[in-house]
């Protein structure tokens, strides 16, 4: 399987449960570094006024970039539960696809595609059409994780995560956006983040469909258990 696989990310995000985990490992990070802060710090030199959040999942980051920024944001994700909880939170959300974005083209000033554009089978079309709905020389904002993320966690359960290198990652997400963005800037961050007991591991190893069948490999753990988070931000502008 695949991260790219509609089939996956259905099952994946059909409920909010395994988000829900997977953002509570934020709490484990060992320098406090939240790339969620990066892209409001990127939105802030921007200056947008209309801002589409792409994968939007609870609207978690939308409702902050409004509260902290005061743009007009439109929220967007491929799941029903998703988009009911982020309107739960007072969010213009739609359900939709980047890969068939139901707006106009030049509608908006600037787009968030935080730790999605590795879900959508067919990335050029998606980043296709997060070009054709930014006004001339808007932009996009892209976090994604690396190639080898929690590389020691997921050796440690037996995972093989050699698939990643053919979906969006740090490594080649500036090949893919150069295809559709005159310019390409690119943030890495490497984060130590503490399991810090085998329930936490359990639950972070289950939360995603890719994981699940692994979890009886999750040892007991006698102490904290570090692993390496790896994550990119880019930031891609359309030409004037």
């Amino acid at each position: 399987m695949r991260s790219d696989d509609p089939k996956v990310v259905r099952e994946q995000y059909e409920t909010e449960d395994g988000l829900a985990a997977r953002a509570a490992l934020y709490l484990h990070s060992a320098n406090g570094v939240d790339a969620r802060d990066v892209v409001l710090d990127e939105l802030r030199g921007i200056g947008p006024e209309r801002v589409l959040e792409v994968g939007c999942g609870w609207g978690e980051l939308a409702e902050r970039i409004v509260a902290e920024l005061g743009c007009e944001v439109t929220a967007l994700d491929m799941s029903d539960r998703m988009v009911e909880l982020a309107t739960e939170r007072g969010m213009d959300a739609v359900v939709g696809d980047v890969q068939e974005l139901p707006f106009a083209g030049e509608s908006f000033d600037a787009a968030v595609a935080a730790w999605m554009l590795y879900h959508v089978p067919d990335l050029d079309r998606g980043l296709a059409e997060l070009a054709r709905v930014l006004r001339p020389g808007g932009s996009l904002l892209a976090v994604t994780n690396g190639a080898n993320d929690f590389e020691e966690l997921w050796s440690l359960v037996g995972r093989d995560t050699s698939a990643r290198a053919l979906t969006f990652r740090v490594e080649n997400g500036e090949e893919h956006l150069r295809r559709h963005f005159a310019t390409v800037e690119r943030r890495d961050f490497v984060t130590p983040v503490s399991f810090p007991d085998s329930e936490t591991m359990r639950r972070y190893v289950v939360s995603s469909e890719l994981g699940r069948s692994l979890v009886d490999n999750a040892p007991e753990l006698a102490e904290p258990f570090l692993s390496t988070k790896v994550i990119g931000v880019f930031v891609a502008r359309k030409a004037l």
